[in-house]
């Protein structure tokens, strides 16, 4: 349990009954208003502003029973009654840190991001996110941005001296530089958001094409039930799959019919379900049963399917076509970019699995990735749209030298909202909600 504020002092001496030494753990008996123990455990006091939130924090720390915790929290409110305690609202101490300049923004939703994530690799990257490895280096594209500006309000603050500054400093070279290091940055962070978000993956494809085994077979488990009736699965099955330390959501759904031909009413349900999960995906793996591709109605069936996907995905979207049961039949010669596998033995899988970590842009990172979040990609684009702006204004055919300056100062607006220098209040309401309590 952790209190922090002003309340600090009149919890300790209530509940422990004596002082205690800043920064050490206590072993102690916490008692209620009428002196009997509650329990025993640890207590420890963080003096501000040398701790967590940069208050006063006292932690302690009790055996986990849900009726001991009831009561030390009933204890703590009625001890800190008069300074105004209370619960603390999801994710408050953290942006007490945050607000007492313990920590950035960056760094705050690294605590989350720790704290959810799932796979090794996200999780020691926002370590490093945490230890402010992003931070500094947007606080190095800040430093670099702010002394561009310099040079361009220095000539526009400075008219009748005469001297180009841009020209003597080479504001060109020092914006195209700044522009590398920026489309560095941009790379490293959308690998941060891979890493955190993941790649949301549907199995589509005909009825008995082997989408549940294919499922299962990623997953290394009887997640979907097996059959060779048509029309087994009803609803969509998902499993999250590691695969380099990227979380692949991947989702089974019903076998799609034509049209919904042959479909009883609840399997026409899970068709249209399908149809949801795949407007919603990242990727298709669209699923052909190499048993079946010398049917004629199953060719036609699959050219239908082919067409919706088509006609009802962004085209940013990739469709990657897989044959599988490539164990029962012999695979015929499909275009270039498709994939033979057998989800009963397990070849091919090796192939599926890189092909996704392709179409995701993932790109075998090396150790010291950062992790992030797709509002730092959108930030640092913006900023990458703004430093192209100043380039063109910084053209000798245009110099419009007050346009250069707006585009500048932007730019580093939208890198300020990264690190929480300068941010609206309802973002941080976002962000900081989205955390467990006890943070």
């Amino acid at each position: 349990m952790r209190v922090s504020g002003q309340s600090v002092q009149p919890v300790i001496a209530a509940l422990c009954g004596r002082a205690l030494k800043p920064r050490e753990a206590t072993y102690l008996a916490f008692r209620a208003a009428d002196g009997t123990p509650i329990d025993h455990g640890l207590a420890i006091h963080f003096p501000a502003p040398h701790s967590y939130t940069g208050e006063d924090v006292l932690e302690l720390q009790a055996h986990g029973g849900p009726v001991v915790l009831q009561l030390l929290l009933a204890r703590c409110l009625e001890a800190g009654q008069a300074m105004g305690l209370r619960v603390a609202e999801p994710g408050e101490f953290t942006q007490r840190a945050f607000l007492n300049d313990k920590i950035d923004l960056a760094q705050a939703e690294a605590i989350a991001d720790l704290i959810d994530a799932s796979t090794e690799a996200a999780a020691r990257s926002a370590s490093r996110s945490l230890a402010g490895e992003f931070s500094r280096e947007v606080h190095q594209l800040r430093d670099a941005l702010v002394q561009l500006r310099m040079l361009v309000e220095a000539t526009l603050d400075f008219p009748e001296e005469e001297i180009d500054f841009l020209k003597q400093s080479d504001a060109q070279g020092q914006l195209d530089r700044l522009r590398d290091r920026l489309d560095q940055v941009l790379a490293r962070t959308r690998q941060g958001a891979l890493l955190r978000e993941g790649i949301q993956v549907v199995i589509a494809g005909q009825p008995n094409a082997g989408k549940s085994s294919l499922l299962n077979a990623l997953a290394g488990a009887e997640l979907a039930i097996v059959t060779p009736i048509p029309g087994t699965t009803r609803d969509v099955v998902s499993q999250t799959l590691q695969i380099e330390g990227v979380p692949v959501h991947v989702v089974d759904t019903a076998g799609i019919r034509p049209q919904g031909e042959g479909a009883d009413p609840v399997e026409r349900i899970g068709i249209e379900r399908a149809w949801g999960r795949i407007a919603q995906a990242d990727a298709v793996v669209f699923l052909h049963d190499l048993t079946r591709t010398a049917l004629a109605d199953y060719r036609a069936a699959d050219e239908a399917i082919a067409h919706s996907l088509r006609e009802k995905l962004p085209q940013a979207v990739p469709v990657i076509d897989v044959w599988n049961k490539a164990d029962a039949a012999v695979p015929p010669s499909p275009p270039a970019t498709s994939l033979t596998l057998s989800a009963k033995t397990g070849a091919g899988l090796d192939l599926l699995r890189r092909r996704l970590l392709e179409v995701a842009g993932w790109q075998s990172a090396p150790e010291g990735l950062f992790i992030a979040r797709q509002r730092h990609v959108q930030a640092l684009r913006q900023v990458g749209q703004h430093l192209a702006l100043a380039e063109a204004h910084l053209a000798p055919q245009a110099l419009a030298l007050e346009l250069l300056a707006e585009e500048l100062r932007l730019a580093q607006s939208a890198l300020a909202a990264i690190t929480g220098e300068f941010t609206a209040d309802d973002l941080l309401g976002v962000i900081f909600s989205s955390f467990c309590i006890g943070k």
